[in-house]
């Protein structure tokens, strides 16, 4: 990447008008610009907010592979970044884009950093989020396991099913919400008792729309069904939201061939012996054709 050479000129002076412009991307789409300049700025069709006592520590930058790391700090408000937002985790692993841009010409600028939203504490009417660089994705371990049960997400890549076909989900509404953490749906007569478990319920509107968590357990009670999840959500959803409810699996081959019919994408190896196997005995047998020891 070269660096913009109008704002290379303009840092060259004996007097600058620099500032820094990041924008936040939220996973739900939503997009935040803020500015630590004393006026909002516009550019690439966004406007960053001068007001919002967001700022930043100094960027560090490191060779090789060596992860960027810095600090933004900022006061929390209804019209920038609330309390209830960063509770209910609308900014966890948000991305991050930061410029150095000149506020009297926004054209010249410069990307200084790129990454995500980290470790993010809140206390005293303030926060202070982490920011990640893009390098941070490298020190996630990944990987085949070698266990027996399937080492895919149900609907990525590797599994391959296609969690948006009606076998696999179902929109309903909350009927009734006991807390953040349980709640009753329709009877949903077409799937049987247990289908969600281990799956995920999404809320699609209202107070706690976009979040979601890891269902339970989902049995029939009288005309009803309740659903619980594992953890509460940070906000709950009131009686009358929207839920999408996606199956679960339990990565064992047998669900993943009568549930999924997905035997083909099993990223498993169901028949490697289980931890009991090293207890066993030495066998008297000279046999070693790879049958029972028995």
């Amino acid at each position: 990447m070269t660096f913009n050479v109008a704002l290379s000129n303009h840092l060259a002076m004996g007097v600058t008008t620099v500032c820094h412009a990041w924008v936040i991307t939220r996973r739900d789409g939503t997009v935040m610009g803020f500015t630590d300049h004393d006026m909002p700025l516009s550019f690439e069709g966004i406007t960053f907010l001068a007001d919002s006592g967001l700022t930043a520590t100094a960027f560090q930058h490191g060779t090789g592979l060596s992860v960027d790391n810095a600090e933004a700090m900022g006061a929390l408000s209804a019209t920038a970044i609330s309390e209830q937002d960063i509770e209910a985790g609308r900014y966890d692993g948000a991305d991050v884009l930061c410029w150095l841009v000149n506020w009297a010409a926004v054209d010249e600028r410069q990307i200084v950093f790129r990454g995500t939203i980290g470790e993010l504490t809140r206390a005293d009417g303030a926060f202070r989020a982490e920011l990640r660089g893009l390098s941070e994705t490298l020190n996630v371990p990944s990987g085949r396991i070698y266990q027996q049960g399937c080492s895919a997400g149900l609907g990525d890549a590797s599994c391959g099913v296609d969690l948006l076909t009606e076998t696999f989900h179902v929109e309903t509404t909350a009927l009734t919400v006991q807390d953040a953490q349980r709640f009753g749906v329709p009877l949903l007569a077409s799937f049987a008792e247990g289908w969600f478990a281990r799956g995920t319920m999404t809320v699609l509107d209202g107070a706690a729309e976009g979040l979601s968590a890891a269902i339970k357990r989902d049995t029939a009670e009288g005309g009803s069904r309740l659903v619980e999840l594992w953890s509460p959500l940070p906000v709950a959803p009131e009686a009358g939201a929207t839920l999408r409810l996606q199956a679960g699996c339990d990565k064992r081959f047998a669900t993943c061939q009568a549930k999924f019919a997905n035997t083909i994408n099993f990223r498993g190896y169901p028949d490697i012996p289980g931890d009991d196997w090293q207890m066993v005995p030495p066998a008297n047998s000279a046999a070693t054709a790879g049958g029972s020891r028995r």
